[in-house]
């Protein structure tokens, strides 16, 4: 047979281990220097333009039936 389990334990140790990965996450993502924070955005927007840039648009066909009503 098992060990007996009081379930509020277990319970209050799987919150207090949630809470500690998502305090250690928002460490990572609020914890930074202003320095890092502008960097990051910078090399963002760099990035999102070279992506945008290398977009292939799709230009509409035109339709000559639309034309020979006029």
């Amino acid at each position: 047979m098992g060990d007996v389990v009081n379930l509020n334990q277990f319970r209050k140790k799987q919150e207090r281990k949630a809470a500690k990965a998502k305090a250690s996450h928002n460490r990572r993502a609020h914890g930074r220097t202003k320095a890092e924070r502008i960097s990051d955005e910078k090399q963002h927007r760099q990035n999102t333009k070279e992506h945008n840039n290398k977009k292939l648009e799709n230009k509409p066909k035109t339709d000559d039936s639309t034309n020979a009503e006029n």
